[in-house]
């Protein structure tokens, strides 16, 4: 007998419909999974036969065979244990019940148990678009897929199950098992907890302010310093200044951690920025995305949020490097011989430096820690084209002691999130005609012109500045960007000579600041 249900395959962080088709007739015994299936989906045929077994089913001597469908698209991961095992039993009629209209996903112990899946969001997402009236999965995972079905509006029946048998019984007697719901406007309820607010940090003035404006237009930022001048520590206050997360971008950033299964099973939705903080020893895969089974890198879980990447001339040249696309586009295009993939990345860049290979640039004495020759060859493991990809270079100074001891830190986070909030408000409504387009980071050169407009005074002041600099025509649109940021915080429709002046002196990196 023939039975028919369905199951997703994940293709980058979406989903699609699988069918999975069981055939089961009289003949020599076997067990065929057929329609391009990966390893774990090949042995899945000893942990559904051991399961069926152990949850006390019968497996009678059949030749099994098991389609998925499409059968040009290549299937991965144990997701696929649990379908094929209810369509196994559909086929051997100990399941009456017609299961067209079913989407079910889930990996089986050996002992029947249903365990944890990857993808639940994505291929919730999916089911919602198409005519199914019901998905089954992990308990685990059952809010994660109630999320996506709340946020389409649609009527599916969203159920957990913990084992087969429970799964069978489901089957069989719907009505004596309730749906899982979650309420989304609950989940936004509270408020986020950021491990470092601005208000503890002492000093560093310039660099909080850098930050704010980072924060308020997405800016890519790198700061320049000696250790324990207290990067790492701006670096972590950030995502607390910054906009919280809307709905559709909670949605795409979910999806990325569901797909990776980063996701933490008591948050079914991601309601905080995510900040990440990879090791200068990631390597290229690990940071871009990728692997042998694709799977979403460090910038992309970054999407949404802050990639942080400390010490950043001691990253690989390659890797440094190929960041310079998802930087520019916003996304990932990870190619294999047989599948493309993209990823989004639509993150804030902040990196880390010091001003020296030895640390700091100069000791007590105030003699130079390195060489001339050896500072710039540090310096020059950052290329060009990536530092001009960076908005903002900022001097992160060694904070005074007399600073350290003071009872104030100044502002607290909150007070500095409003004004980046109302900044962001500014521009949402100036873009709001450009598709795809929600900060001045994300202007495309027609934008900057139309928007960035300089009266003759400030176009003589930005000339001498680029002339004076050699900076090159990135770096003119970045100080563009950053000069309407400035404005957009003060609240005022035209960029003036004080903004450009600020956004120019935030190139710390273009300038002979070390006096050999």
């Amino acid at each position: 007998m023939l039975s028919q249900l369905s199951a997703a395959a994940l293709t980058g962080i979406d989903a699609l419909k699988v069918e999975v088709e069981t055939n089961a007739a009289s003949g020599i015994p076997s067990f065929t999974v057929v329609g391009l299936p990966d390893n774990a989906i090949r042995e899945s045929r000893e942990r559904i036969m051991t399961a069926i077994r152990n949850s006390g089913l019968e497996l009678p001597p059949k030749k099994i065979t098991v389609n998925l469908a499409p059968a040009d698209v290549r299937k991965e991961g144990t997701a696929f244990d649990l379908p094929i095992a209810i369509g196994l039993l559909g086929a051997l009629q100990q399941i009456d019940h017609q299961l067209d209209n079913t989407l079910i996903l889930g990996e089986l112990a050996l002992d029947g148990s249903v365990r944890r899946i990857n993808g639940a969001l994505p291929s919730a997402i999916m089911a919602s678009k198409e005519p199914i009236r019901r998905i089954i999965l992990p308990s685990v995972n059952a809010e994660e897929a109630a999320v996506a079905i709340g946020a389409s509006g649609s009527s599916i029946d969203v159920y957990g199950v913990e084992t087969l048998n429970q799964t069978v019984n489901l089957i069989r007697s719907p009505s004596s098992f309730s749906p899982v719901t979650v309420n989304i406007d609950e989940l936004f309820r509270e408020p986020p907890e950021y491990p470092v607010d601005f208000r503890d940090i002492k000093g560093q003035q310039t660099a909080k302010k850098a930050l704010e404006i980072a924060a308020a237009g997405g800016h890519n930022l790198i700061m320049i310093g000696p250790p324990g001048s207290g990067k790492t520590l701006l670096a972590k206050a950030l995502p607390g200044i910054m906009p919280p997360l809307g709905f559709e971008e909670a949605l795409e950033t979910t999806k990325i951690y569901s797909v990776a299964n980063l996701l933490q099973r008591d948050r079914p939705l991601m309601t905080e920025r995510p900040f990440r903080s990879p090791h200068h020893t990631t390597s290229n895969v690990a940071l871009i995305g990728g692997g042998t089974t694709a799977k979403p890198g460090e910038v992309s879980l970054a999407h949404n949020g802050v990639l942080f990447l400390d010490e950043l001339p001691e990253f690989t040249r390659n890797a440094l490097e190929v960041l310079r696309q998802p930087l520019e586009d916003r996304e990932v295009t990870v190619s294999r011989i047989t599948i493309t993939t993209k990823y989004p990345a639509s993150f804030m860049l902040v990196a880390a430096m010091n001003p020296s290979p030895a640390g700091a640039l100069k000791d007590q004495d105030g003699n130079f820690t390195a060489t001339p020759q050896q500072i710039r060859k540090y310096l020059s493991k950052i290329s060009g084209p990536l530092l001009d990809r960076i908005d903002i270079h900022i001097d992160v100074p060694k904070v005074d002691n007399r600073e350290l001891f003071s009872a104030s830190g100044g502002e607290d986070s909150a007070t500095i999130r409003k004004r980046v909030i109302q900044a962001r408000a500014l521009q949402h409504e100036r873009f709001t005609k450009n598709k795809g387009v929600f900060t001045n980071a994300q202007m495309s050169p027609k934008l900057i012109r139309r928007f960035c407009q300089l009266d003759s005074e400030c176009e003589s002041k930005l000339m001498n500045a680029m002339d004076r600099l050699n900076l090159s025509a990135r770096a003119h649109d970045r100080i563009l960007k950053v000069s309407r940021t400035i404005a957009d915080l003060e609240g005022t429709e035209n960029i003036a000579m004080g903004h450009l002046i600020q956004a120019i002196q935030f190139r710390s990196l273009d300038r002979e600041f070390w006096n050999f």
